[in-house]
């Protein structure tokens, strides 16, 4: 049964590589390039296989990146859903400098949006919940490409209403809209922000995880969405709803990459959600995914047997 139906609105084809030395002025020579298919909600997708679940991915695709990312797609147990939309989809590329370890991340804006292309996609979106298997979740997760309505979250959230449980991770002025007016019937169940987010939207540095706690709190109290979780990279992600306040922390870990990290984690707290699991049970498969994400190089996402070594590791708190 598909547990997972995820929404990427700007996808990208993520090309990874390394550079002896990151310097500006001559040409660098990159090594060892790899191509996987990107983007919030295709990311969450693919994590969710990886971790043993099964997905459906809605994906808006141009182009011969577009193209690229479904041919990448077709073996990875990803059931892709195309909507095709003009333009090209955009590449983004990730060069690891081995001489010091730092990751540099360079991304494309990708193909503008009309009105009449959201209110085709909000369609599509509709259509497809309308199919899923009782139980299941809805992920808008990635960026949004450039031209749609940051309104676009809400206007998911009030056309699917109560009965679907919407999952929302995005950035920039979609986020800053969902979470400066909130709308009752439009509000997701949950809204995902990592560190740099949350304290931009509190407006002030979260040194600690109750300041985390605090603001996902307050977040609840305003009618942001049903249930906030704010990460906290190493020390993992604090999770509010109107009656519990938790906090899951990972083990330590290795780290090669932390790209993936968040996606890995909405992948497998959003599974847990599926198979009928409670909000702490969700986190700390969440906080284990994105641990598992962190110690793999690259672009490349979680590992299965890893995420489920760390989740035993992983520590629950009541605050």
């Amino acid at each position: 049964m598909t547990a997972l139906l995820t929404v990427t609105l700007n996808p990208a084809l993520d090309i990874g590589a390394s550079v002896a030395r990151m310097q500006a002025g001559p040409k660098l020579r990159l090594d060892d390039p790899v191509a996987e298919p990107g983007g919030g909600g295709i990311n969450v997708a693919r994590a969710a296989v990886k971790l043993g679940g099964r997905a459906r991915a809605i994906a808006a695709l141009g182009g011969a990146a577009g193209q690229r990312i479904a041919d990448l797609l077709a073996d990875s147990g990803v059931e892709l859903v195309a909507v095709p939309v003009p333009g090209e989809t955009r590449q983004n590329l990730a060069v690891l400098d081995r001489a010091d370890g730092q990751q540099y991340r360079l991304q494309f804006p990708g193909p503008v949006w009309t009105e009449v292309l959201a209110a085709s996609m909000l369609d599509r979106l509709v259509a497809e919940v309308r199919s899923l298997d009782p139980g299941a979740i809805v992920i808008l997760s990635g960026s949004q490409p450039p031209g749609l309505s940051p309104a676009f979250p809400q206007d998911a959230a009030r056309r699917l209403g109560p009965g679907a449980r919407l999952v929302v991770d995005t950035s920039g002025p979609a986020l800053a809209r969902l979470i400066e007016a909130p709308q009752p019937g439009a509000r997701p169940h949950v809204l995902r922000l990592d560190q740099a987010e949350s304290e931009s939207a509190a407006g002030h540095p979260l040194p600690g995880v109750r300041d985390s706690l605090d603001f996902a709190q307050v977040l609840v109290a305003r009618g942001v969405a049903d249930c906030v979780v704010l990460a906290r990279g190493a020390e993992g992600s604090v999770l509010a709803t109107a009656t519990d306040h938790l906090h899951a922390a990972p083990p330590r870990v290795s780290v090669e990459s932390r790209i993936g990290a968040g996606d890995s984690f909405t992948a497998g707290f959003s599974l847990t959600l599926a198979a009928g699991g409670d909000w702490g049970a969700a986190m700390i498969a969440g906080t284990a995914a994105a641990a598992a994400a962190v110690m793999t190089p690259g672009t490349e996402l979680c590992r299965g047997e890893d995420a489920r070594a760390l989740a035993a590791r992983c520590t629950l708190s009541v605050a």
